[in-house]
């Protein structure tokens, strides 16, 4: 079937695309833009599509990255001499600090983010060109990412004879990189996405096996490591995996290795996928558990087979795995179709970043989580790096011996002065009324740092000293989201 070559006049977010247009405009009538963006993998997606974009429209631009948007990154970034700034994947959450600024003439802001807009002072205009979903009814923390606002961007910015529909790719990885997929899907605002890079050609939607690695890993590893749906004697279990897989009756091998789940015909993954459930009801998983052992996933068609770029999940992993060891261009170049020497570098940061992970966990499952009325936290010091201390937070909410029903939150020290703070919480305890932003905002500027996010993963930096002040009144405000 040929892609659809015709793209909407209205764009993937109609509610979205008037003040896409003005944002649009205000950069074309630039004579040059700094783009500046967070470094995750929604923060380099996001760059990309706008740096993508940028490019198509001929408007000159210079990139840079930061790990935090604070009040001193934003003074540097308004002593450089550029006129007009192009905030993507925050910004919101930090206009109160960029309004001074936008004031006096530094500089002029655009902002396509997602998260929660901060307060501005009585004596500040709100920015005019703001592209945010929350402004429009639309949830920022499950129905459009900061690589998806900047793609509505995009998509504005496109030349008359221009279709930026290819770089719906990014978007979605920005998307599920931000864990807004449920059940491995995206919903709102992004499903609009999805069906523009399915009609692009450039995204190819299907429903499969929910487990990660399905382009990359040997068919054991692939199960031994399925740690979202546990099932006894294969999750955890190397000869157990083996052993599942040699039952089947499949020729699971070739050339004597071990074939990866993308090698397998339909009919052998649908003869895996019955065992494996019924391994899990044998077992006693809970049903909704089994449930979620199948769901929607995103394969990016343009790119290899067998490669992590070509499934969402395992390129945002390998995204993150770039800008949060301070190489954020090695991210970018491979977003922005390096696949020779950036490439390269990815995937080397990538087995750092994964035995970083694995041994980050294990010391967390080791150690335990100290609980309090509404939350459990752990603090890891120097141990856990302070940029990937929240992704292993999120990794250890319902593992062995911790806790999933209620919110977690993690301490890495960041300098001599500050603690960085990740809290992690689940999609069931947002509908309970948890949101974490609001959280990590009021509990850090209690004792005098600053916060902020989504409902179900947000963060802080604190001072050093304040840890147990913070717990308590974070503790407090939790207890009253969920009362």
């Amino acid at each position: 079937m040929s892609a659809d070559t015709t793209p909407s006049a209205d764009g993937p977010v109609p509610e979205l695309r008037e003040r896409a247009v003005a944002c649009a405009d205000r950069l074309r009538a630039a004579d040059r833009v700094l783009l500046a963006s967070h470094i995750d993998a929604d923060g380099l997606t996001s760059a990309a599509v706008a740096a993508s974009a940028l490019e198509r429209a001929e408007i000159p631009f210079e990139t840079v990255f930061a790990k935090q948007l604070d009040e001193h990154e934003v003074a540097r970034i308004a002593a450089t001499d550029y006129e007009t700034v192009l905030f993507t994947d925050f910004g919101s959450g930090q206009l109160d600090a960029i309004a001074p600024y936008a004031a006096d003439g530094s500089f002029t802001p655009v902002v396509a983010d997602h998260h929660q807009p901060a307060e501005l002072p009585d004596d500040h205009d709100e920015p005019e060109y703001h592209l945010n979903p929350l402004l429009f009814g639309l949830d920022g923390a499950s129905e459009l990412s900061g690589a998806g606002a900047s793609y509505v961007l995009a998509r504005a910015l496109e030349p008359s004879d221009g279709d930026n529909r290819d770089l719906a790719a990014l978007a979605v990885v920005g998307a599920i990189g931000d864990m807004q997929g449920t059940d491995g899907g995206l919903s709102g605002a992004n499903q609009g996405i999805v069906d523009e890079g399915v009609a692009a050609g450039v995204v190819e939607e299907a429903t499969d096996l929910l487990v990660y690695g399905r382009q990359t890993r040997p068919l054991p590893k692939f199960l031994e490591y399925a740690s979202d749906v546990r099932i006894p004697g294969i999750t955890n279990d190397a000869n157990g995996a083996v052993e599942f897989l040699s039952d089947l009756e499949l020729d699971l091998k070739e050339d004597g290795e071990w074939r990866r789940w993308v090698d397998l015909t339909m009919a052998e993954r649908q003869t895996v996928v019955s065992g494996l459930l019924k391994r899990a009801i044998a077992s006693g998983v809970p049903a909704n558990r089994i449930d979620a052992l199948v769901g929607t996933t995103y394969t990016l068609t343009d790119e290899a087979p067998g490669t992590e770029l070509r499934d969402v999940s395992e390129f945002s992993t390998l995204l993150n795995a770039t800008a949060r060891y301070e190489r954020a261009d090695v991210g970018l170049a491979v977003c922005l179709g390096d696949r020779a020497d950036a490439l390269d570098r990815a995937r080397a940061l990538l087995r750092n970043h994964r035995r970083n992970l694995s041994e980050g966990l294990r010391w967390v499952q080791n150690e335990g989580t100290t609980v309090e009325g509404n939350i459990q936290w752990f603090d890891s010091g120097t141990r856990i790096r302070e940029t990937i201390v929240g992704i292993v937070a999120g990794m250890a909410v319902g593992s062995s011996g911790i806790r999933g029903d209620i919110p977690i939150l993690a301490f890495a020290e960041k300098s001599d002065e500050e603690v960085k703070v990740s809290a992690r919480g689940t999609h069931a305890l947002v509908r309970k009324g948890l949101d974490l932003s609001a959280v990590m905002r009021e509990a850090s500027r209690s004792v005098g740092g600053d916060g902020g996010g989504h409902n179900v993963a947000a963060g802080a930096t604190i001072p050093i000293d304040s840890r147990d002040a913070f717990v308590a009144e974070a503790d407090r405000i939790v207890g009253q989201q969920l009362s």
